[in-house]
């Protein structure tokens, strides 16, 4: 029997796995195929302080070994999210992480306010910040690629929360240092860090010889961008260990689709993991990896998750 439960700093879930935004909607579709109640956390839909209509058709294409979406963080509002969405969840019993958004600093400070309000609140585990999204005040420049950025949202929102809620910053690996944009994140106030947002990618349709997508570009997501989300793990749980950067929990989400690719992430540092682009395919695909994962723990002959976490920055052969 494998102890399953993970801390995220003062945060504990009975189990390690969650959904990745974006790719299970706010959970009552996902929830014919399985409980959503019995994954680690929920994470929500990226929510925006409006309601959005998102990019126009077609905004979403297979890879060799992914996807791309240009779906432009379709959403109904914060305040029909937490009317609808959060208080569905919150009657099921789900721990939900909700992903937050905006197009300025001020935006996320609002919704964040606004979710603070809502009587479904305690509902709420945590909030993932999602700064991986153009800041239109800075002409259009990703809020996490630049670090004073960075910092300016995440204390807006950690302002406008509770202390008690942990904050997780969603950070982009189109960076050139992804330690230096941790460290902005992290002395702003944020609780951890999830680890990756999908990879800025581009198809072109070589029948009609014009972009696929209407956006032109698109997030890439699925197995392609797992080596991306472990080297990015890797370098920011090796900067915490040299004392580069102050230890706080990392989420990890990129390419898992089984119980080993989940452990592949927590071995390189995370101490929980979202199952995304999979979810696509097979809707029960979190709840199996929930199983799956524990199986491998086992299997390596540990009998708590927590002590794999970080594990292979312990047995690095010396060259």
């Amino acid at each position: 029997m494998v102890d399953m439960s993970t801390a995220l700093g003062a945060l504990t879930l009975p189990n390690p796995v969650m959904t990745a935004s974006g790719c299970a909607a706010n959970g009552q579709e996902l929830n014919r195929f399985f409980p959503v109640s019995e994954l680690g956390a929920f994470v929500t839909k990226t929510v925006m302080a409006a309601p959005r209509s998102g990019r126009g058709t077609p905004r979403m294409a297979e890879t060799a070994s992914g996807m791309l979406n240009s779906i432009g963080l379709q959403g109904p509002g914060i305040e029909a999210f937490v009317e609808n969405d959060l208080a569905w969840l919150a009657s099921v019993g789900a721990r939900v992480l909700v992903s937050i958004a905006g197009n300025t600093a001020a935006e996320f400070g609002e919704v964040a306010a606004c979710l603070a309000d809502s009587p479904a609140f305690a509902a709420v585990v945590g909030v993932e910040v999602n700064i991986s999204c153009p800041n239109v005040a800075n002409r259009g420049l990703v809020f996490a690629c630049d670090p004073v950025s960075s910092d300016a949202v995440v204390r807006l929102v950690r302002d406008k929360l509770p202390a008690a809620t942990p904050i997780f910053a969603k950070l982009t690996p189109d960076v050139t240092d992804i330690v230096t944009i941790a460290d902005a994140a992290l002395g702003a106030g944020a609780d951890g860090l999830t680890m990756i947002n999908t990879l800025l990618g581009m198809v072109i349709d070589t029948d009609l010889l014009r972009p696929q997508l209407a956006g032109v570009t698109g997030g890439l997501s699925g197995p392609a961008v797992r080596p991306v989300a472990v080297r990015a793990l890797w370098q920011v749980t090796a900067a915490m260990r040299d004392g580069r950067l102050p230890t706080a929990p990392l989420i990890g989400v990129g390419g898992v689709r089984t119980g080993r690719d989940a452990l592949e992430l927590v071995a390189a540092g995370a101490s929980a993991v979202q199952v995304g682009t999979a979810t696509f395919n097979d809707p029960s695909r979190p709840s199996r990896v929930v199983d799956e994962l524990e199986a491998e723990v086992a299997r390596h002959g540990f009998t708590r998750f927590a002590d794999v976490v970080g594990i292979a920055h312990d047995r690095m052969v010396s060259p």
